[in-house]
């Protein structure tokens, strides 16, 4: 790799460290390609991105970020997991950790904010935003539906009343 070469992947990771929600630090030392290429599609039905990088580029790329520190988790066989969704890397990194036991996380930042493997677990276990702004639509319309349900409910009472009149009648 020629120099060129090296400051366009240290541009390239500068903008991943800039841009991205979380970013996860992992050992994946024994994945076989399945097990990566498994990890890379589960990645990307996330909305995250796997990205294999020499340690010392991606160091020169993390210096002066307020999470410069995180270049410390970059050793051996590293891979980095990121994505612009606070959990989405995390959640995916995680899961996959309990089903395969050579991915080792050993930690990575967000928001700024550097983690060990315990507060990604923590990152993990957070809802996604797609799931925080379900949950926002549901308690939106959840009144309106108590509401037209107390409208539609006299009538509904009304309509029992008078059948029931016009059964007696009968």
């Amino acid at each position: 790799m020629d120099r060129a070469q090296k400051e366009a992947v240290v541009g390239e990771l500068d903008q991943i460290f800039t841009d991205s929600g979380v970013i996860v630090v992992a050992h994946y030392t024994g994945l076989t390609v399945a097990e990566m290429t498994d990890l890379r599609l589960r990645m990307k039905d996330a909305g995250a991105t796997v990205r294999v990088a020499k340690n010392r580029l991606a160091k020169i790329a993390l210096s002066g970020k307020p999470f410069e520190e995180m270049g410390d988790l970059l050793k051996g066989q590293a891979v980095l997991a990121y994505s612009t969704d606070p959990v989405a890397a995390a959640k995916v990194a995680q899961g996959f950790a309990k089903e395969n036991d050579k991915l080792v996380i050993l930690g990575g930042t967000m928001g700024g904010t550097v983690l060990d493997p315990a507060g990604v677990k923590a990152v993990a276990a957070m809802p996604s935003r797609e799931e925080v702004l379900a949950s926002i639509a549901a308690c939106l319309v959840a009144p309106a539906s108590d509401i037209a349900g107390a409208v539609g409910a006299p009538a509904s009472n009304i309509a029992g009343i008078l059948s029931t009149l016009e059964e007696q009648a009968a």
